[in-house]
């Protein structure tokens, strides 16, 4: 199945996803937070402050802010890479996995809604 969507529904469906989060009084991620938190989980392991720096392009702090964040939220966690104490290895959490899955529900729910 292939979905088409028009840029206003394109931004409606953003609109929608962005208010179900709201009313659900969940988990409140910034735009950066969540596309780190979905690189973490959407791409192949392992990932480091470092890694996720050069990917986004922005730097080390922003990363480790981001992950504070999302540690106290328990969506993320970290540990030394214990081949290079110097690496901080970021993993994906139960809690992370399943935030994601049903944030991806609610994505396609209201995609549904959007088409005929």
């Amino acid at each position: 199945m292939s979905l088409k969507l028009r840029p206003a529904q394109a931004l409606r469906l953003w609109q929608e996803v962005g208010l179900s989060l709201i009313r659900s009084q969940g988990v409140d991620l910034t735009s950066r937070q969540f596309v780190i938190l979905l690189t973490i989980y959407l791409e192949p392991p392992p990932h480091t402050v470092r890694s996720l720096a050069a990917k986004l392009g922005v730097t080390k702090p922003v990363i480790t802010r981001a992950l504070d964040a999302m540690g106290d939220l328990d969506l993320v966690s970290r540990r030394r890479d214990p081949t290079d104490r110097r690496n901080v290895i970021i993993q994906r959490t139960v809690r992370g996995a399943l935030f994601l899955e049903e944030f991806g529900d609610l994505v396609v729910e209201q995609a549904e809604k959007l088409t005929p």
